[in-house]
């Protein structure tokens, strides 16, 4: 199967409004754990999924745009965003 397969997949597996595990998402795809994994990376790197520890959920359109947006202008925003908080870049960063 294409990655593209198996990520679409995936990505229709996690549930629109909440999130899901990891292992949930291996159960509900029958894919090998490692598969599962690689696909994760993909789409959060796509910034259409979003991880903290086991959890996995979508990225909203919203969410997806301001990643995207950091992501390409993080020099010049006067704010980071991590682990989904976002707070005032210090002096030294």
């Amino acid at each position: 199967m294409r990655e593209e397969d198996l990520d679409w997949t995936v990505y229709h597996r996690i549930p629109q409004n909440g999130a899901i595990t990891v292992e949930d998402l291996v159960a509900a795809t029958g894919f090998e754990p490692g598969v599962v994994t690689a696909s994760l990376e993909r789409l959060g790197h796509c910034l259409l999924i979003s991880r903290s520890e086991e959890m996995v959920r979508l990225l909203t359109i919203q969410e997806s745009l301001i990643e995207c947006q950091c992501r390409h202008t993080m020099e010049d925003l006067p704010f980071v965003i991590e682990n989904g908080v976002i707070r005032a870049k210090r002096g030294d960063e």
